[in-house]
């Protein structure tokens, strides 16, 4: 490196800085094209000088130089764990509801009253207008294996992904997503298709959590965008995609729609406002009002 503090030539500088990591930038990319140089310091200035008839190369090369590591090195992502939750997601007492409410309205029957009128039901939905019956028919369960099975998986990935977005913004963006898979899958069967439990949701969080993971990057392009789907895709296969009862339709929906609300979900105005309480009052409220109101429709004479 030549740094040197005598007294500079009688020419001009042809460029200068007051940081020391250009000028050391300059003096290695000169050194590496084997343009002579020379850098002078004086008053925390450095000036640049190369011999007469080599400045518009030198120039040039520096200019290439930068222009190709501008940018670089890139930014680190922004972390998903830098944002706490204002009140811890009740993970613990979600579950407890969900088993209580099983307990009340036991496994699938016709003969119940839970299940007449809160089952997803296509034909009552499509004809008679029960929207309700998208939202009732995530609490309902056909047995205690379905039930335990959803509660135990689906318990870890809501915790999860509330510690992400907060507690409020988390449940209505669940159950708003799950209701849209519910919704999708009923528009594919049409008619004499009906449907209970939580597993939609299930799996509209595994959707929301594949984007949320690979937040920190700003452009999903080429593998990048792949990479959620391939992910929600196969916890599909592995999760969702066997046994007697299996609705693979709803699983596939709520994967969809959840891949779709965790894109929203990662933007930057919903980021920002995940840290405000009255933001995740207010979505915690119209979890609530959807969840109580969906039932009270369902039950009223």
């Amino acid at each position: 490196m030549t740094l040197q503090k005598r007294t500079p030539p009688q020419s001009s500088p042809i460029l200068d800085t007051n940081q020391e990591e250009t000028a050391n930038a300059w003096v290695l990319v000169l050194s590496a094209v084997q343009i002579p140089h020379q850098i002078f310091h004086k008053d925390h200035t450095w000036q640049l000088f190369v011999p007469a008839g080599r400045e518009l190369r030198a120039i040039h090369e520096l200019e290439c130089y930068f222009a190709e590591n501008r940018d670089w090195p890139p930014k680190p992502p922004p972390p998903n764990h830098d944002f706490t939750p204002l009140i811890q997601p009740p993970t613990l007492l979600l579950i407890g509801a969900l088993i209580l409410f099983y307990s009340v309205t036991g496994a699938w029957s016709k003969e119940s009253v839970w299940f007449a009128q809160g089952a997803g039901n296509a034909d009552e939905i499509l004809q008679k207008g029960e929207w309700w019956r998208l939202l009732t028919a995530l609490t309902l369960h056909a047995d205690t294996v379905h039930l335990l099975s959803n509660c135990l998986i689906g318990g870890w990935l809501v915790h999860s992904f509330c510690l992400l977005t907060g507690t409020g913004l988390g449940l209505s963006s669940l159950l708003l997503t799950a209701g849209c898979g519910n919704l999708l899958n009923v528009l594919l069967h049409q008619s004499e298709y009906q449907f209970v439990g939580f597993s939609t949701a299930v799996f509209a969080v595994i959707g929301m959590l594949a984007i949320l993971s690979h937040r920190g990057r700003r452009k999903f392009t080429g593998s990048h965008i792949l990479l959620p789907i391939m992910a929600g895709a196969a916890l599909l296969a592995a999760l969702g995609s066997s046994g007697e009862h299996t609705d693979l339709g709803a699983h596939f929906f709520g994967l969809l729609c959840g891949l779709l609300s965790g894109y929203l979900l990662s933007q930057e105005p919903l980021q920002r406002l995940r840290h405000s309480f009255f933001f995740q009052s207010l979505c915690f409220s119209l979890f609530i009002s959807l969840l109580i109101g969906s039932w009270e429709l369902a039950l009223r004479p």
